[in-house]
């Protein structure tokens, strides 16, 4: 009696532990799929790094070398300094910051208003708004290019930044998505307590919508960051350059820098992976609570 009984039991533990060690060896393949994964994305990067401290005889050699012999880690000190990289830092944070600030306010505020307040044309209008969406910048930049030059933008920072307080149609949709998850009890309590609209969307839903905002700063981080098109279309004089303006004068027609390409691409990529891991938490949580409601 005592062997029958305790044969069950025997059994159930021998089935928990290959549960457990398949669990476990299902972990490992997840964790190393994702690891080789993140090193094929990690190789252009790594690229770049080791081109930029190659001598130029190691550069276009078969098989690459991956460790130069000797590394050139002065070449970011001398690269920087041979240029007006410290100007070009400076036009580009101040056209991504103000263009961050623009973005989000007008998003947050449009997508609040088509999302929350009732008014005539509200769906239509919102229709008109995504349309936009299908309408590429080649297609716009004669016209923005021809009225800016009207009000004697060109040659200014104004073009780059100024656009991004009216918003964006994408931005705005996911603010509208954003604040549609969130119950309507929140605004009718903030009525109570004598709140109106704009309080509603400054006290009460802009605070509880970081992971909107942070995705919206991001991507308007990201695009301002490395925009190339914009600046060499309404900027002419190389002290109102960007970065990426910048780091386009290394090439011209008959010789191109690498080791400079290399390390200024380098220094341009750092800050944006940086912000990305930092604000990655609300980056996730952004994408993946919008568009629960529609």
């Amino acid at each position: 009696m005592a062997t029958t009984a305790t044969q069950p039991r025997t059994l159930g533990t021998g089935r928990r532990s290959r549960i457990h060690w398949i669990g476990i060896i299902h972990k490992i393949f997840v964790y190393v799929l994702l690891v080789s994964i993140s090193l094929f994305f990690f190789f252009p990067l790594l690229w770049m790094m080791t081109t930029a401290i190659k001598p130029t005889s190691q550069m276009f050699q078969i098989p690459p070398i991956w460790i130069p012999k000797p590394p050139q880690w002065d070449v970011f000190h001398t690269t920087w300094n041979r240029t007006n990289f410290n100007v070009y830092l400076g036009n580009t944070l101040l056209i991504t910051i103000l263009s961050m600030i623009g973005r989000v306010g007008s998003c947050a505020l449009v997508g609040f208003s088509f999302a929350r307040l009732r008014w005539p044309g509200k769906n239509v209008l919102f229709l008109i708004t995504l349309s936009t969406m299908m309408l590429p910048f080649q297609v716009l930049m004669i016209p923005q290019f021809l009225i800016f030059k009207e009000i004697g933008w060109i040659n200014t920072h104004y073009p780059l930044w100024v656009p991004a307080f009216g918003g964006a149609a994408f931005y705005i949709f996911l603010m509208r998505q954003y604040f549609m998850t969130m119950p309507r009890e929140l605004d009718d309590a903030a009525k109570i307590d004598g709140c109106g609209w704009l309080g509603i969307f400054w006290r009460i839903l802009l605070p509880l919508s970081h992971p909107a905002l942070a995705t919206i700063a991001i991507f308007t981080f990201m695009s301002q960051w490395n925009s190339f098109l914009e600046p060499l279309i309404f900027l002419s004089s190389s002290k109102k350059y960007t970065l990426a303006l910048g780091l386009a004068m290394f090439r011209d027609q008959f010789d191109v820098d690498w080791n400079a390409i290399m390390a200024m691409s380098f220094l341009m990529v750092l800050p944006c992976l940086t912000i990305f891991f930092l604000a990655q938490k609300y980056f996730i949580q952004g994408i993946s609570t919008t568009g629960l409601k529609g």
